[in-house]
């Protein structure tokens, strides 16, 4: 396990655009179809906008009509964690980076195979790395 990496509120204000900010640091959502990523189809690595782990690459990459990059399994099961969120009177499942604890998105169960998920990840939240 890496150690995680822990900054003040103000270290992350510093760091981050204000939207980047809002989404990892507040768990805000961008809209959907305006975020950077939601159509990209170029080839690479999507890393966390807060500390550089890499999250997704683009070959779990698909179109799920969401508006919101959509990929059906992380880099590696330790590269994300999960915990229940019950706002907006709903129960989801929070996505979070398991370096820095930036909120992702949410990850649900209608996704393609093989793993049948979809990890809705704010563009926000994340850095592309082309191949």
């Amino acid at each position: 396990m890496t150690e995680k990496i822990k900054k003040s509120e103000d270290e992350w204000k510093q760091q981050l655009e204000p939207q980047q900010y809002h989404v990892t640091r507040e768990k805000g959502t961008e809209r959907a179809f305006t975020g950077k990523y939601w159509d990209s189809k170029e080839k690479g690595r999507y890393l966390c906008v807060c500390c550089d782990a890499e999250l997704f690459h683009s070959d779990t990459k698909y179109d799920s009509g969401s508006g919101w990059p959509s990929y059906y399994q992380p880099v590696s099961p330790e590269a994300v964690e999960t915990e229940e969120d019950r706002t907006l009177f709903m129960k989801r499942v929070e996505v979070h980076c398991s370096r820095c604890d930036a909120h992702l998105g949410h990850v649900f169960e209608d996704g393609p195979r093989p793993t049948g998920l979809r990890y809705c990840i704010n563009s926000a939240s994340l850095k592309f790395d082309g191949d």
